[in-house]
Order: C-alpha cells, then structure tokens, then sequence
C-alpha cells in the first residue's frame, strides 16, 4: 500500500476517532460520508464497550500475576504447539520486524516475541505474558475482536481506541484445537501502522493455521519414539493421504491442517517411501520454477511440526505408515475390480498442481482408470464414473454399445447422462 493512501486512512481514522471521543457516538452522523465508511462496524462495537471502561490516558495493558500466567502457559496446549514451531514465529517476527503475541481464550498473552525495533514499543505498554487484552482492559484492538468474533481480525492506528497504540497497526487470528474446536486463544502480529501491508491479516490467519498443525492431539495414544527420541514405525498409527478430488491428510485418524504445498510435499513423500534428497523433492515439487531452497525448507519444517516430528531428513523421508488413495485405485485396477476402482476415484489428482511429479501421476491414473472402464465399461462403473467425468461421452457410448439390444435398467440412465453431456 503507497504511503499516501495509508496517511489518508490514517488521517480518516484519527479524525473518526476524535469526533467520537469528544463529541460521542451520534456526532458520528454529521460527519462526511468517507469517514462513516472508515468506521467499521465492530470497530465502533468496541469503542462502545471501551469508552466507559478505559481511561484515555491508560499508559499499558493491565498484568495479571506472573505466576498464574506462567503456569496456565506451562499447562496449555498452545505452549507445546507453539515450542514446536517457535523458530518459524521468531523468523517471522524478525524478518517484519513484528511483534507477535499468543493469548489465552480471555485475551491474557502468554508468550510474545519481537523484533528488535517493536520488541521495545511492546514493553512500553505491557504488550508481554501477563498482559490483559481484552477491550474493556485496554482498549479496542485486534487480538479481542478475533477472540470476540471468532474471526481473524484487523485493526489500525486510531482505530485503537487507547492513544498508547495509535501508532500501531495489528492482526489477529483465533486458534482452535482441530480435534474439538475450542478456542484455545488467538495470534496477533503487530508492527508501527506505516509498515501496513495487504498481506497481514493472512499471514495471521496462516500463523493460527500452523499453530492448529503443531497441536497435540490429547485423544490419541503418544506416538512411541525411539531411543534417541526419534519417532518409530507403528502398526495401526499413521498417515492416510486422500488426493483424488478434495485433498486431506488424516494422522492417526485426526485431520491436518495443510496448505496446498505441504499436501504435494506429503504426496511426494508417500510415493517415494526411501526417501528423496532436498534437491530431489525441490525439482519433483517446483520443477523449474525459481524458488529459493530456503522455501522448501520452511515448508518442510511446517509439515514436520505437523506430523509431531515424524519426518525424518537426509533424505526426507515419513517415518510412519502411510495410506494413499491413488494406491487404491491402481490395486482395483490391477485386479480387474473397475467397481471397486470407481468407487475409490473421487477426482482428478490434486487438480491445478505444478508439480511436474504429481501433474504426471494425475494424468496416469485417469488415463487408467478410463482405459480400464473402455475395456470393461461395466453399467455400475460407468455411472459412477460420469458423476465424475461428466463431459466423457464416449466412454457412456461405449457402455451404452455393449449394452447391444439387450433391456438393462441402467440403459434409460446411461442415454440421460450421454444427452446430458452433449448439451
């Protein structure tokens, strides 16, 4: 965002801001238009539930006390999540010069890290564990509207409703535990309102995201780990990779949360069970686009944090058993069950992917699949298959053909669908 649209909505909000703290909420409708459309809605929410709480000369967050915060953290799911990927939180920080903050379900912080120029400013205002929040401590902002709305949330300059972070922007999003959904707490990452960039509300909600990865899973069994640490091979524990139609990854029978490169990186990895080199994986995953190692590195780290360390490297290789789709499939296929193969295709292989690898292994396994339908159309298969393959008319004529004179009742269905796709 150009500097001179960010001093206009800076300008819009300070003014917004003034008009409502001095004058009151109804002075709001006199104003012009543009700067109406600057308040948002739970912006002006928040100022509401602020104004008869905070004084606005409130200089920081009020602080719980030290221990009890340390122990809620040393207790909390959040604490072992975030452990296992605090070097990615640090980098972030330290690479946007942010300040980042993890609280609990009541907005009380309870782990910050900063970079080196907003590590201070967070200090001066008791932005550190044991700081209080939520808006009715200190003001409107963006770590109690995500925990309020359950929603990943923005709020900038004098849209705070405390002076002390006027010179602020933040983001925040909530982290849920993916096994049952509670809010656990949320993620803010904050920087000084020049340094606004159209990326940061997402960038919060990726930062939740990789938290929810790293979340022990407090139903399931812990995975054994070896002698020096490591995770070991279980029988009945382990990965099951769906990749034809709606990509999904399930650990032990509980669903992770991945980005579309770490499914291809999991995918990749489950086909070559040995293991691959970094630079193997990078040229099966990115071909020969221009992307850095670096970035590979960090999608791995994601992954393994994700998968409770059970990714092993030099080679990369997944260090539990793993269940793919397109394995089932091939074995229907292999075995003359195209039944069976059908109902295990639910789509194209991870359609859009620019891996050179997987775009090779979607195009093998629909061809075989459609090769063996052509060579055993089965009525059953057939159908089953234009659910998915709709437009493929001539597989439905080959069916249809085969059929010869003979009454079946899925001719008057299999007509349907060829005149369907011929539209």
């Amino acid at each position: 965002m150009d500097t001179g649209t960010l001093h206009e909505l800076r300008g819009d909000a300070v003014r917004a801001w003034t008009t409502f703290v001095e004058h009151g909420e109804g002075a709001l409708d006199d104003v012009s238009p543009a700067r109406r459309t600057a308040i948002r809605p739970e912006i002006l929410s928040s100022w509401r539930r602020s104004a008869p709480a905070i004084d606005l000369g409130v200089s920081g967050a009020p602080l719980d006390d030290e221990q009890d915060t340390a122990a809620y953290w040393r207790e909390s799911a959040l604490q072992v999540a975030v452990s296992r990927i605090e070097d990615e939180l640090r980098r972030t920080a330290e690479d946007g010069d942010l300040v980042l903050a993890v609280t609990d379900p009541q907005t009380r912080i309870l782990w910050t890290y900063g970079g080196r120029v907003m590590r201070t400013k967070a200090e001066t205002v008791n932005f550190v564990p044991g700081g209080r929040w939520d808006d009715t401590s200190v003001g409107t902002n963006a770590l109690d509207l995500a925990g309020r709305m359950d929603t990943p949330s923005m709020v900038f300059s004098a849209e705070h409703y405390a002076p002390i972070v006027h010179n602020w922007v933040c983001w925040a999003a909530p982290v849920h535990d993916p096994a049952t959904g509670e809010r656990l707490g949320v993620i803010d990452l904050s920087t000084t309102w020049d340094r606004t960039h159209p990326i940061g509300l997402a960038t919060a909600r990726m930062m939740a995201r990789l938290i929810e990865t790293a979340i022990p899973d407090r139903a399931a069994p812990p995975r054994p780990r070896g002698a020096a640490g490591s995770p070991v091979e279980v029988a009945g524990l382990g990965l099951s990779l769906t990749l034809l139609g709606s990509a999904e990854a399930r650990l032990d029978g509980r669903r992770l949360l991945l980005n579309r490169r770490q499914t291809e990186i999991l995918a990749l990895l489950a086909m070559h069970p040995d293991g691959l080199s970094l630079d193997q994986l990078h040229a099966y995953l990115y071909g020969d686009q221009a992307v850095t190692a670096s970035t590979l590195k960090a999608e791995v780290s994601h992954l393994r944090a994700a998968l409770g360390g059970a990714l092993a490297s030099r080679p990369y290789r997944l260090m539990m058993p793993v269940e793919v789709d397109v394995d089932s499939v091939i074995a229907h296929i292999r075995s003359g069950d195209v039944l069976g193969a059908v109902a295990a295709y639910g789509g194209d292989l991870l359609p859009g992917t620019n891996s050179p690898v997987l775009s090779e292994l979607a195009d093998y396994v629909a061809v075989a699949l459609r090769e063996a339908l052509l060579a055993d159309p089965q009525p059953d298969a057939v159908m089953g298959y234009s659910e998915i393959a709709p437009y493929d008319t001539e597989v439905l004529e080959h069916c249809l053909a085969g059929l010869g004179a003979a009454p079946h009742p899925a001719r008057a269905l299999l007509r349907g669908r060829l005149a369907a796709a011929a539209r």
